[in-house]
């Protein structure tokens, strides 16, 4: 969702960039790339090791909170949705396609996110704290298939970040991978294509993901 569907990656970084100085080193840019589409648990062992911060009893909650309240601010300043999304979303509810969203986002800000995009243009969504196992591991996108009823290798996943598109891999669905490089098992793809896209396009985008990844 986040970096996909909306544009609210920078802001992410932000509050990553802030979190880490909180404990006493602040990320390198390298660094933080590797808390991109990473949980928020992912995210503070980043911070914590890189600062050599030993977290006490309960800390990890009480950061959790801090985190999300100074995403809530920023996200308040509103929420942009990615070139061409909106329309794609549109022709693909009209034509039938369920469509999921699965984020390492918390419920508390997912639903807000998801609400700006769209709610109802949506089957269901799966967020970061409803599973034992966030990305990178695959369980999401698994429960994802199984609430439509469909293999997940009839499934397409797009992806921005190496943890998300590990995932949706590993799961055994089709991935359109926005990233460069991209991990074994994903189509490398340009989300300019997103813009002025339909239905029949998603359908050939699949046709060659299954086709050329292997």
């Amino acid at each position: 969702m986040d970096g996909t569907l909306i544009n609210t990656e920078p802001l992410w970084a932000e509050a990553t960039f802030e979190l880490s100085e909180k404990l006493g080193r602040r990320l390198s840019p390298e660094e933080r790339k590797k808390t991109e589409g990473a949980s928020f648990a992912e995210s503070l062992g980043i911070c914590a090791r890189w600062a050599g911060y030993e977290l006490a009893n309960g800390e990890q909650d009480e950061l959790r909170a801090w985190m999300y309240q100074r995403m809530a601010e920023k996200l308040a300043g509103g929420i942009e949705l990615n070139p061409g999304i909106r329309p794609l979303l549109e022709h693909l509810r009209a034509a039938g396609v369920p469509m999921f969203v699965t984020t390492n986002t918390e419920r508390t800000l997912a639903d807000r996110c998801i609400a700006a995009i769209g709610a109802a243009l949506f089957t269901d969504s799966i967020t970061g704290d409803e599973v034992t196992h966030p990305k990178p591991a695959p369980d999401m996108y698994e429960e994802a298939a199984r609430r439509v009823g469909a293999p997940t290798a009839e499934c397409l996943v797009v992806e921005d970040s190496w943890t998300g598109m590990s995932a949706a891999a590993e799961s055994g669905c089709r991935v359109l991978g926005l990233g460069d490089p991209v991990p074994s098992g994903v189509y490398q793809f340009d989300p300019a294509r997103f813009v002025g896209a339909t239905a029949e396009d998603l359908f050939s985008w699949f046709a060659t993901a299954a086709r050329e990844v292997r």
